[in-house]
Protein backbone atom coordinates (compact mmCIF):
# COMPACT_ATOMS: atom_id res chain seq x y z
CA UNK A 1 0.00 0.00 0.00
CA UNK A 2 1.21 3.47 -0.79
CA UNK A 3 -0.22 6.85 0.16
CA UNK A 4 -1.21 8.66 -3.02
CA UNK A 5 0.64 11.70 -4.25
CA UNK A 6 -2.55 13.72 -3.66
CA UNK A 7 -2.61 12.67 0.01
CA UNK A 8 1.09 13.43 0.39
CA UNK A 9 0.52 16.89 -1.09
CA UNK A 10 -2.49 17.34 1.19
CA UNK A 11 -0.36 16.58 4.25
CA UNK A 12 2.36 18.95 3.07
CA UNK A 13 -0.24 21.66 2.48
CA UNK A 14 -1.74 21.30 5.95
CA UNK A 15 1.73 21.29 7.56
CA UNK A 16 2.75 24.38 5.60
CA UNK A 17 -0.38 26.30 6.62
CA UNK A 18 -0.11 25.07 10.22
CA UNK A 19 3.43 26.41 10.47
CA UNK A 20 2.23 30.00 9.95
CA UNK A 21 1.72 32.40 12.83
CA UNK A 22 -1.79 32.42 14.31
CA UNK A 23 -4.14 34.53 12.23
CA UNK A 24 -1.97 34.46 9.11
CA UNK A 25 -3.26 33.12 5.82
CA UNK A 26 -1.25 31.36 3.14
CA UNK A 27 -1.50 32.12 -0.54
CA UNK A 28 -1.90 28.90 -2.47
CA UNK A 29 0.75 29.78 -5.02
CA UNK A 30 3.23 30.38 -2.18
CA UNK A 31 2.35 27.03 -0.55
CA UNK A 32 2.81 25.36 -3.94
CA UNK A 33 6.22 26.97 -4.36
CA UNK A 34 7.42 26.21 -0.81
CA UNK A 35 6.24 22.61 -0.95
CA UNK A 36 7.14 21.80 -4.55
CA UNK A 37 3.52 21.07 -5.46
CA UNK A 38 2.32 21.91 -8.98
CA UNK A 39 -0.20 24.75 -8.58
CA UNK A 40 -2.91 23.07 -10.71
CA UNK A 41 -2.59 19.98 -8.50
CA UNK A 42 -2.85 22.07 -5.33
CA UNK A 43 -5.90 23.84 -6.74
CA UNK A 44 -7.66 20.44 -6.77
CA UNK A 45 -6.52 19.47 -3.27
CA UNK A 46 -7.48 22.65 -1.39
CA UNK A 47 -11.24 22.25 -2.03
CA UNK A 48 -11.16 18.70 -0.62
CA UNK A 49 -9.37 19.91 2.51
CA UNK A 50 -11.80 22.82 2.81
CA UNK A 51 -14.87 20.64 2.27
CA UNK A 52 -13.66 18.25 4.99
CA UNK A 53 -13.37 21.11 7.49
CA UNK A 54 -9.58 21.09 7.75
CA UNK A 55 -8.86 24.32 5.86
CA UNK A 56 -10.70 27.61 5.57
CA UNK A 57 -10.46 29.38 2.23
CA UNK A 58 -11.00 33.10 1.70
CA UNK A 59 -11.15 34.73 -1.72
CA UNK A 60 -10.18 38.24 -2.68
CA UNK A 61 -7.80 40.77 -1.20
CA UNK A 62 -6.37 39.49 2.05
CA UNK A 63 -7.62 36.02 1.17
CA UNK A 64 -5.86 32.71 1.21
CA UNK A 65 -6.04 29.50 3.17
CA UNK A 66 -5.78 28.88 6.89
CA UNK A 67 -6.48 26.02 9.26
CA UNK A 68 -10.14 25.59 10.14
CA UNK A 69 -9.16 24.03 13.47
CA UNK A 70 -6.07 24.10 15.66
CA UNK A 71 -3.18 21.87 14.57
CA UNK A 72 -3.56 19.74 17.72
CA UNK A 73 -7.15 18.97 16.66
CA UNK A 74 -6.33 17.72 13.16
CA UNK A 75 -5.02 14.19 12.71
CA UNK A 76 -2.95 12.74 9.94
CA UNK A 77 -5.78 10.25 9.34
CA UNK A 78 -8.25 13.08 8.72
CA UNK A 79 -5.97 14.65 6.12
CA UNK A 80 -5.34 11.38 4.28
CA UNK A 81 -9.02 10.42 4.31
CA UNK A 82 -10.07 13.92 3.19
CA UNK A 83 -8.06 13.34 0.04
CA UNK A 84 -8.19 9.58 -0.57
CA UNK A 85 -11.34 8.52 1.25
CA UNK A 86 -11.49 5.80 3.90
CA UNK A 87 -8.37 3.71 4.46
CA UNK A 88 -8.60 0.19 3.14
CA UNK A 89 -6.00 -2.35 2.25
CA UNK A 90 -8.59 -4.33 0.33
CA UNK A 91 -12.18 -3.57 -0.65
CA UNK A 92 -13.46 -6.34 1.65
CA UNK A 93 -12.34 -4.31 4.67
CA UNK A 94 -14.81 -1.51 3.89
CA UNK A 95 -17.49 -3.53 2.10
CA UNK A 96 -17.37 -7.15 3.32
CA UNK A 97 -20.87 -7.75 1.97
CA UNK A 98 -19.55 -7.17 -1.56
CA UNK A 99 -17.00 -9.97 -1.24
CA UNK A 100 -18.38 -13.45 -1.48
CA UNK A 101 -15.39 -14.80 0.42
CA UNK A 102 -15.49 -12.55 3.50
CA UNK A 103 -16.90 -15.26 5.76
CA UNK A 104 -14.36 -17.89 4.72
CA UNK A 105 -11.31 -15.90 3.64
CA UNK A 106 -8.29 -16.61 5.86
CA UNK A 107 -6.73 -13.20 5.18
CA UNK A 108 -9.82 -11.02 5.77
CA UNK A 109 -9.13 -10.66 9.50
CA UNK A 110 -5.49 -9.76 8.81
CA UNK A 111 -6.57 -7.01 6.39
CA UNK A 112 -8.99 -5.66 8.99
CA UNK A 113 -6.40 -5.75 11.78
CA UNK A 114 -3.80 -4.04 9.60
CA UNK A 115 -6.28 -1.33 8.60
CA UNK A 116 -7.17 -0.77 12.26
CA UNK A 117 -3.51 -0.52 13.28
CA UNK A 118 -2.75 1.98 10.50
CA UNK A 119 -5.86 4.04 11.26
CA UNK A 120 -4.96 4.08 14.97
CA UNK A 121 -1.42 5.27 14.20
CA UNK A 122 -2.51 7.99 11.78
CA UNK A 123 -5.47 8.96 13.96
CA UNK A 124 -3.19 9.25 16.98
CA UNK A 125 -0.79 11.62 15.20
CA UNK A 126 -1.80 15.27 15.06
CA UNK A 127 -0.49 17.98 12.79
CA UNK A 128 0.91 19.65 15.93
CA UNK A 129 2.85 16.43 16.68
CA UNK A 130 4.35 16.52 13.19
CA UNK A 131 5.26 20.20 13.49
CA UNK A 132 7.10 19.47 16.75
CA UNK A 133 9.04 16.67 15.05
CA UNK A 134 10.14 19.13 12.38
CA UNK A 135 11.58 21.48 15.01
CA UNK A 136 13.89 18.93 16.61
CA UNK A 137 17.59 18.35 16.04
CA UNK A 138 18.36 17.02 12.61
CA UNK A 139 15.05 18.18 11.16
CA UNK A 140 15.17 18.48 7.41
CA UNK A 141 13.04 20.19 4.85
CA UNK A 142 11.33 17.68 2.63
Amino acid sequence: MQITRRADYGVRTILDVASLDAGDVALTHEVAMRQGIPLPFLAKIVPALTHSGLLRSQRGAGGGISLARRADQITLLEVVEAIDGPLALNMCVLWPEECGRSGVCPVHEVWCDARTALADRLGGTTIADLLRRGEGPGAQEG
